[in-house]
């Protein structure tokens, strides 16, 4: 092994990493940005949007734990350049749509496997493999560069949309998503011993870890079929379940039309979300901060109950214009938006050892499948009753039944499940 330079080269990886990130999550940005003017070229209803979006989001954290042995079988930038292109390849076949159902292809399949398929195992993947130290500083940072991606995307595809339509901010993200794809083949290695170096922070005595082969989807599937045994699992993934119906469902979706049916054009209402994504990175990274050296339970009870008193009164903060209390609620969620990524998956190492990047990849599923029920069940409250107040009390409720869970998450149930030493574990994450 050589010795390590000045910059460790882990944290160069770790850099590009957070860019792939930031290029992929334009699209995140794109659906609350563009359903206005979609309903106003083909009058589609918000359910339809709505629906098209859910099962983006249940393709994207279905796809999250076999993403993760795929990532063990074929190799870190395989994987990501092949999802970043199908990202790509999925918003920019959109600006063809005439039918709805083009709409779920194009935003539901092809988008949600790509986006599924990178997503936040990537970062546990990179932070387990190139840092024996700073892991949970690490995962906090490229969690955030979803947030980044929203911050950089969201004020753009609005402003593309008000003024030169939805088709120029559709071709916006694929772009994004396509550049990056040859700045990953280029930097990225899928472990640090390719480099000649060991993992940042590894000590004289570190050895590589045995490689995985084959079986990638027999080993997410056992790795479903044992944390379903284990009572830490369903209370980490109910919790998260629930982060994802609160963020990526109900805000990151419905935030903007629900502004916009007070009386906010949707280009202000898409800077307050952007706002949440610069608040976002602060308390990500924050967040990964306090991981290492704070009980990760007490860190969500904290944040889920912040995120669930901001939810319970939206409704009476939602104006025709912006003022000092809704920036109190944007700047509020906005450190509090995926807060919870580095202690979810501080917990997932802590019960599941070797086995925790695919357990959370799982984990990482139902944070998607709450936030895709929180999508459609958002839109059908809007249709239904014609207004969002219902599904913002909602969540405010569910926030409190997450801060439960999160108390009583303990370890596995059985030996099998003891943390493995660190430094020999492939996939953990801390």
């Amino acid at each position: 092994m050589k010795k390590a330079s000045r910059l460790h080269p882990a944290w160069v990886v770790a850099a590009v990493a957070f860019l792939a990130l930031v290029g992929a999550a334009g699209f995140r940005a794109a659906p609350g940005a563009l359903m206005v003017p979609l309903h106003d070229e083909f009058g589609w209803s918000t359910s339809v949007m709505s629906l098209a979006v859910s099962i983006n989001l249940v393709l994207f954290g279905l796809t999250a734990p076999f993403a993760a042995a795929l990532m063990d079988r074929f190799g870190v930038r395989r994987v990501v350049a092949c999802a970043l292109t199908l990202v790509a390849l999925g918003a920019g076949s959109s600006v063809f749509m005439t039918a709805s159902w083009q709409l779920l292809v194009c935003w539901g399949v092809l988008i949600g496997l790509g986006t599924g398929s990178m997503a936040l195992v990537f970062a546990a993947t990179i932070a387990n493999r190139w840092f024996e130290q700073r892991r949970g500083l690490v995962m906090g940072v490229l969690t955030a560069g979803s947030a980044t991606g929203q911050l950089v995307f969201l004020p753009i595809v609005a402003g593309l949309a008000d003024h030169a339509g939805w088709r120029p901010a559709s071709l916006v993200v694929a772009a994004a998503a396509l550049v990056v794809v040859p700045v990953v083949w280029v930097v990225v290695r899928d472990f640090p011993e390719d480099r000649g170096v060991r993992p940042f922070g590894a000590g004289d005595d570190w050895a590589p870890p045995p490689r995985q082969h084959g079986g990638a989807t027999r080993r997410a599937l056992e790795g479903l079929a044992f944390a379903s045994r284990q009572r830490a699992f369903w209370a980490l993934a109910g919790a998260f379940a629930i982060c994802g119906a609160t963020t990526n469902g109900l805000i990151g979706i419905h935030f903007i039309p629900s502004a916009h049916d007070h009386g906010m054009s949707s280009t202000t209402a898409a800077g307050l979300l952007a706002v949440v994504g610069v608040f976002d990175i602060v308390g990500t990274i924050a967040s990964g901060w306090l991981t290492d050296k704070f009980d990760p339970r007490v860190l969500l009870v904290a944040y889920y109950a912040f995120r669930g008193l901001g939810l319970l009164l939206l409704p009476q903060l939602l104006a025709d214009s912006v003022h000092p209390s809704m920036v109190l609620f944007i700047v509020i969620y906005g450190l509090d938006w995926v807060a919870t990524v580095p202690p979810t998956a501080a917990l997932c190492r802590e019960a599941f050892g070797e086995r925790g990047t695919i357990v959370f990849g799982w984990v990482f599923a139902s944070h998607q499948v709450g936030a895709a029920v929180a999508a459609l069940g958002a839109g059908v409250i809007r249709d239904q009753l014609g207004a969002y107040t219902w599904a913002w009390w909602g969540g405010a409720a569910l926030c409190a039944v997450a801060a439960v869970l999160s108390v009583v998450v303990g370890g596995a149930d059985d030996d099998e499940a003891a943390p493995a030493e660190p430094s020999r574990v492939p996939g953990a994450v801390a």
